[in-house]
């Protein structure tokens, strides 16, 4: 009788083994690599993603690897130029794209994206500017930098088409440049006035300038939503970022991580 039970017990547990192992090999997606999850981002990003020697650091990087690690898996970071990461998800050089990405119905249109932060822009200008812009509209009649490959290009071009054109103040002239630290370099060299960024970037950037940029914008321009992308079709990796996402926020680590980085809730 004794051996009956025991066996009893043993199958029993073999069966809650086996249902616990099932339920997590569920929530592990396949990927372009096993047991990794390939993460496409431009690392020339602070505070979002950047070097520190050759550690990869920041924002994302930090989601990356929680998300990660909340699916079985390991992070690794891909480094692509901004205009090209959605190009290298569909080509499967990654699985998602995790880089500081506003969500847009042109980029919907290409791939499935999650919501997971929240942020807007900010303008600087170098420290002796004469014109410190303090809205979008105080751009009439300025040169402007932008990374390129960022939403707001059309954005300016479409505010210097219309209420600039129509209050007579002069087109915004739109210089775009590979990364934001060129970006930032051309404003220090005079080849722009001003330089729009990311409001939490653009901290990390007047900080690191030593008093010779300046944010000029009292409140963010253009509040935007930064989101995963995932290729589109690929439903069982995107479910399971979404349920790792979720079991981020609800572990309150989430809200800590954004706040630390000047972001907010999506």
């Amino acid at each position: 009788m004794k051996s009956l039970k025991n066996l009893c017990l043993g199958g029993l547990g073999a069966v809650v083994l086996g249902t616990s192992f099932g339920a997590m090999a569920a929530q592990t997606p396949k990927t372009v690599s096993d047991g990794e999850l390939k993460v496409g981002m431009e690392i020339a990003y602070p505070p979002f993603e950047y070097y520190e020697d050759e550690k990869v650091v920041g924002f994302d990087p930090e989601v990356s690897a929680e998300l990660a690690e909340r699916m079985g898996l390991k992070a690794s970071f891909h480094d692509t130029r901004f205009p090209n990461l959605i190009l290298g998800l569909n080509a499967n050089r990654f699985d998602t794209i995790i880089s500081g990405m506003y969500i847009l119905p042109e980029r919907l249109e290409q791939a499935d994206a999650i919501p997971y932060a929240k942020t807007g822009a900010a303008i600087m200008v170098r420290a002796d500017s004469a014109h410190k812009p303090a809205t979008e509209k105080d751009l009439c009649g300025m040169t402007v930098g932008l990374q390129q490959g960022t939403s707001w290009v059309k954005k300016l071009n479409d505010l210097s088409a219309g209420y600039c054109a129509e209050q007579g103040k002069g087109a915004i002239t739109v210089n775009e440049y590979p990364t934001s630290s060129e970006t930032s370099q051309a404003m220090l060299s005079g080849h722009i006035q001003a330089h729009v960024e990311i409001a939490s970037a653009s901290q990390m950037m007047v900080d690191k300038a030593r008093g010779r940029i300046l944010i000029s914008s009292p409140e963010s321009i253009y509040p935007e939503t930064l989101g995963i992308y995932v290729k589109k079709g690929n439903s069982q990796l995107l479910d399971s970022l979404k349920a790792a996402l979720d079991e981020f926020k609800q572990s309150g680590e989430h809200s800590a991580l954004l706040k630390q980085y000047g972001l907010e809730e999506a």
